[in-house]
């Protein structure tokens, strides 16, 4: 089939060494921008992709910090790792940007407002993330309005049987172990990886304001794969994954005031993936069956308040190409249900269909369609128009538009504050940008993006502010807006040697009922290698412009790595290397001075 075949291509390439890269490159791929892979010169929409080898140099790092590097991302983290962490994208909150893991929806679906808890999610096991920019309801319903985040676990790239394992120790008393195999032979495909970190963390509540108990972390987590092909063509497969932690925290009083300092919280979740890919005649079909589950509980004081949720969703998919020209109209169905404990459950099913066509040689498009039916609320039609235009080998035009919608959590409908006459919320996008490329390894791309939202879903005190019995949520007045502009580039020279660059800009003035992010992001980046092997980078983020009076910061990174052997090798990672004090969020504190050290390793 034709999305499996570019998959095997893509991975293929990907096990070959620097030098046969070198002398046969395929096409970079987007897995998200549209329902199949997609050339990434062939995409309208804004997408950023995280290899292997981006990711691998930092293991042990919160897979979050990577991210926030990317144009248009801010992170909010409430303390050390394993506290709350959300990524904001362009602007808008976190329950607009859906996380996808390994084809699972992990948002939190027994959440107030649902989103991904970040905060705890190392690199470790991750050989690929993917950030897909603007409303996408067309392609993946329900709250993909500012974009959707796609991360995939370990996968076989080449024959046989392959080990990998990494170990890294460092300040706050950090531990992390990383094991992955995989094996791939004929038509079959294994893959299975787990970790394990320790940290003591800090306070979580900034020690500079007199707190001083440290906040540690804890968790565990596994991921499998398996497909197989048959002989008649068909593919079955089931993946998934299983993590459970325990991460520390202060609520708003701190450690201050002979508070008992048992604050935490324990979190167990699961997901799993059952797929059947196959053709009947010249209709390519997918078949997927997802089940995610998380029983989380946050202890105060001796209480707990445990908070329980599932999200069951059944997809269908054809798709088939129109004649000869290169077009191809994509078509299908999926039902959603989520249930959390004591809140209820809601049912929303949809059917889609997408054409995408080459408009000669120089210009691709993409027309995106989706109607959507949520058990409580009704009915919505949320669209996507995409377009590329080549207009020389190594110069993109590129503009999309589209619209979205977020239906309101179950916690917000039947919870205790909640409002079971909410409807939904709904957004529409635009974006229009241009890149330059400059041979295989260099580019440089800005992107203008505009956002607008309405029937947002807040927080109403019924203008009885001492009085939380009638406070809830209901429909807020108004819309919420952000424009802003994007930009990012990469430029390889001589034998090793790349700097980087990735800038946002985000109007924080048009913003309204939205929680404000900083106007300015910037990101700077080298990297060497010399004759030794030993490859040298440096990383500079400095973050501007910020909300409520917050400080400007400005923090660098550095990492050494050194071959050992042919598959093995040394690192050092030295993290805010001025010992910055800064916090992401107000009252809340980040690492000081951090040195970490690792060995890894494959065969």
């Amino acid at each position: 089939m034709r999305q499996l075949a570019i998959l095997a291509a893509t991975t293929a390439v990907t096990a070959l060494p620097a030098m046969a890269q070198d002398a046969f490159v395929l096409p970079e791929i987007t897995l998200t921008a549209n329902r199949e892979a997609t050339e990434l010169s062939r995409s309208g929409s804004s997408v950023s992709v995280l290899t292997d080898d981006a990711l691998i140099a930092r293991t042990g790092q919160p897979i979050a910090q990577s991210l926030s590097r990317l144009p248009g991302v801010s992170l909010r983290q409430s303390g050390p790792l394993g506290t709350t962490g959300s990524l904001q994208l362009r602007g808008a909150p976190a329950q607009y940007l859906p996380v996808i893991i390994d084809g699972i929806d992990v948002s939190d679906p027994a959440a107030g407002q649902p989103y991904f808890d970040i905060g705890g999610m190392t690199g470790a096991g991750i050989g690929r993330a993917e950030l897909l920019r603007g409303a996408q309801s067309a392609l993946y319903g329900s709250r993909a309005v500012a974009g959707v985040l796609s991360l995939q676990s370990l996968r076989p790239t080449q024959d046989g049987v392959q080990h990998s394992f990494a170990i890294e120790a460092g300040s706050y008393n950090t531990a992390l172990a990383n094991y992955g195999v995989t094996f791939r032979r004929g038509g079959t495909d294994l893959a299975f990886s787990a970790s394990r970190i320790h940290s003591d963390g800090f306070s979580a509540t900034d020690d500079n304001d007199g707190n001083f108990e440290n906040d540690g972390f804890d968790a565990a987590r596994l991921n499998f794969y398996a497909a197989q092909e048959l002989q008649n063509g068909v593919t079955i497969g089931l993946n998934g994954f299983w993590e459970k932690s325990e991460g520390e925290f202060d609520d708003f009083g701190g450690d201050i005031g002979s508070t008992p300092g048992d604050d935490y919280n324990e979190r167990e979740s699961y997901g799993l993936r059952g797929f059947t890919t196959f053709s009947a005649g010249a209709v390519d079909h997918e078949l997927a069956l997802t089940r995610y589950h998380i029983d989380r509980t946050s202890w105060q004081n001796g209480h707990g308040d445990p908070f329980v949720g599932t999200r069951t969703k059944l997809s269908w998919q054809g798709a088939t190409d129109l004649g000869a020209s290169g077009a191809r109209v994509i078509f299908g169905a999926d039902t959603e249900k989520e249930k959390a404990r004591g809140h209820g459950e809601t049912r929303l099913s949809g059917v889609f269909t997408e054409a995408s066509a080459p408009l000669g040689d120089r210009v691709d498009i993409s027309v995106s369609l989706r109607r959507d039916d949520h058990s409580s609320f009704g009915g919505f039609t949320s669209g996507r128009f995409a377009a590329v235009y080549r207009a020389d080998d190594d110069l993109l035009f590129r503009a999309a538009f589209g619209n979205g919608f977020r239906a309101p959590s179950l916690y917000e409908l039947f919870g205790p504050y909640g409002d079971a006459e909410l409807q939904r919320e709904e957004s529409r996008t635009a974006e229009i940008g241009v890149e330059k490329l400059w041979g295989e390894d260099s580019h440089l791309r800005a992107t203008l993006f505009w956002m607008e939202a309405d029937h947002l879903i807040g927080w109403d005190d019924r203008d009885t502010p001492d009085d939380w019995n009638d406070d809830g949520y209901a429909q807020v007045e108004g819309k919420a807006h952000r424009r802003g502009l994007e930009l990012d580039g990469r430029y390889a020279f001589g034998l090793g040697h790349a700097v980087t660059a990735a800038y946002t800009y985000t109007d924080n003035d048009v913003a309204s009922e939205w929680a404000e992010v900083p106007a300015h992001s910037l990101s700077l980046g080298f990297e060497t290698r010399f004759a030794t092997g030993t490859t040298a980078a440096i990383a500079l983020q400095h973050i501007a412009g910020r909300p409520e009076d917050m400080d400007d910061f400005t923090t660098v990174d550095l990492l050494l790595s050194h071959p050992l052997h042919d598959r093995a090798e040394a690192y050092l990672r030295l993290e805010n290397v001025f010992n910055e004090q800064y916090q992401l969020t107000e009252g809340y504190g980040t690492p000081d001075r951090s040195l970490y050290a690792g060995l890894r390793a494959s065969f």
